[in-house]
Parts: structure tokens; sequence; C-alpha cells
């Protein structure tokens, strides 16, 4: 089976997953609403198909819970697991490691220094609906990126070996920075300690409309790099006889994947391990080749995110847990498990 055929197959797959989960998480929660009537409700909104579905059937009270409550967040958990997940695979690349995440150069500590200077700082100050946290994660992400990324470029060059010992240093650094002002401002704790955390209670349509798109385009660009990104994964002296660019290819893919995962961290918090472990999965399944890996695991990456938010929202209703705990209380035993399994090739 060609390449593209076999990316379409486990595309298709995943995607008719994820179109059962999305239905399946929007029937569930304090309202319950039957998985027949969440579908219609759902299918209403799909142009073309709503010609066929009697509205007036419908109970108002659940159209709007399931439109204006519960699908905003589902649909920017989704995104912001692709967003994970594909900046995921892109890192794992360059660094030749499959143990790298979006993290690592400092993305979410960044993003956290951020969100608790707009938070502690800032508040109630806005910039086109969104919230001053959302646009101080967004900044620190940002700052922190080309920081780390001006550290390891020289001569027009970029050495990944720097790039990710800058990055630890500066998360270090930010984490403390945090940390010290978490002390000073022990009102604020809570409301900075459940950002951390990583939670989607905020999500809103005009929040996902802003984002997804962003995310989508970023992707879609990073995508025409993959046949580049395998080769590079060769090694780059190999990459070069092959005739790729490889300091163009590194710096393009590093500016993408860093947007991409500082997006995905100013809406949601810190949410680990998606990023880390849907990859690697999808690599134990689909193989290495990146044209199909890539794809593959951002679709994978919604559902991973989905599956983790539905529980953290239904777990101990009415009580809500932040995601980030779910994805690492998930993500941590079954990463041990994938590093035992595959030990072999890791060492």
């Amino acid at each position: 089976m060609g390449t593209g055929r076999k990316t379409i197959k486990h595309t298709i797959i995943l995607l008719i997953i994820l179109i059962v989960l999305i239905i399946v998480a929007a029937s569930i929660g304090a309202a319950k609403v039957s998985l027949k009537d969440t579908g219609l409700i759902i299918a209403s909104f799909i142009p073309g198909v709503n010609y066929f579905i009697n509205v007036e059937d419908l109970n108002p009270q659940e159209i709007v819970i399931i439109s204006q409550i519960r699908l905003p967040r589902i649909f920017l958990s989704i995104f912001v697991g692709i967003a994970l997940a594909s900046a995921g695979v892109i890192f794992q690349g360059l660094f030749r490691n499959p143990m790298a995440d979006p993290f690592v150069i400092g993305v979410s500590a960044g993003a956290a220094f951020g969100a608790t200077i707009g938070l502690v700082f800032i508040t109630g100050v806005g910039l086109l609906g969104i919230s001053t946290i959302t646009i101080f994660a967004l900044l620190g992400a940002l700052a922190t990126t080309f920081l780390v990324y001006s550290i390891s470029s020289a001569r027009g060059k970029v050495s990944v070996t720097t790039l990710l010992l800058s990055g630890i240093a500066l998360s270090a650094m930010l984490s403390a920075m945090t940390s010290f002002i978490m002390i000073f401002r022990t009102h604020d704790l809570t409301k900075i300690i459940f950002w951390i955390m990583g939670g989607l209670t905020a999500a809103s349509w005009y929040k996902f409309n802003i984002i997804a798109p962003m995310v989508v385009v970023l992707i879609i660009i990073s995508g025409f790099y993959m046949r580049d990104l395998n080769i590079i994964s060769l090694g780059d002296e190999r990459a070069a006889q092959l005739g790729v660019q490889t300091e163009r290819v590194k710096k393009i893919l590093l500016i993408m994947a860093s947007l991409i995962a500082a997006l995905a961290v100013s809406v949601s918090g810190i949410i680990g391990f998606v990023g880390l472990v849907t990859p690697h999965i999808l690599r134990l399944i689909v193989g290495p080749d990146h044209k199909i890996l890539y794809p593959t695991s951002a679709v994978a990456g919604g559902i991973v995110l989905l599956m983790s938010d539905t529980l953290a929202r239904t777990i101990l209703m009415p009580r809500e847990i932040p995601v980030g705990i779910i994805t690492s209380i998930v993500g941590v035993p079954f990463f041990l498990y994938l590093l035992v399994k595959s030990k072999k090739q890791v060492f």
C-alpha cells in the first residue's frame, strides 16, 4: 500500500473514532442527553444535513446545553490536542528522539510565567474579547521560544543540542520566577495553580474561532516539510547530500512547532504528555514515516485530549479536575510501559 493510501486509511479510521467520541462526550454531563438526540442536535448545525432534521422535535434547552456549553469545549480540546501532538511529532523528528515533546524548549514555562503575570498584575484588561491570561501566556511562550532560538543560533545555523540545553535552563529559571510570584501573592495562588495544571473551563466559540484557524494554517504549512523531516532524521550530513537545506528547514519547523505549541498552551494551560505519548504510540502503529505519522498523530492527539477532558469534567461531577492531572495520571504509566516494552530500541 502506497504512503498516500496508507495515510488516508489510518486518518479516516481515526476521524471516525473522533466523530463517535464527539457525540458521546457531548451527551455526557450534569444534564444527560441521549446519544440519538445529541447526534441530531449536532447534525442540525451541519449545512446540507440540517435540511433532513426537524429542529422542532428537539428540546430547546438541550440544544443550548450542547451547542453553547459542551461543543465549544469539545472542539477546543480537540484542537489543543491536535496542536500538541503535531508539535510533538516535529520536535521528535528534529531532535531525532522519540522522547522529546513540545515543551522541551521552554514553551510551557514561558506560558506559565506569562499567565502568572497577566493573572496577578494586569487583571481585567483584554484584547478583542480574549482574556489577559491567554494573551500573556501566548506572549510568554513566544518570547521564551525567541530567546531560546536566539541563544542556539549562530552564523545562520541552529544547534539542536544548544537549543535543548538553553530550553531546559530557561524553563528552570522561569519556573523559579513563577514560584517566587506565587509566594508573595498567596491570595492568587489557587487561580495560578489551577491554570498551570491545565484546563478548558473557559472554552468558548469565540476563543475557538480565533485559535483554530491559526493552528490549522501552521499545521498545513508544516505538513509540506514532512518529506524533508524524514531525510533530516537520517542525519544532517546525509540530508545535505540529498539536497535538503537542513538549516532552513530546521528554522521553519522550529518556528512552526513553537507557534503551534504556544497557541495551544495559551488557551489550555500546561497539559503534559499529549505531545509526548501520542506520537510515540502512533509511531509504533504506523511507523516512522512523518508523511503518515504527522497527520495521524494530529487526529490521535485530538482524540486523546477529548477523552481526557471528558473524564476531567465528569468523573467527579459536579467537581471538575484539571485535565493536565488526567493526562499525567494516564500518560505516565502508559509511557513507562512503552519504555519498558521498547527499551531495546531506546537504549
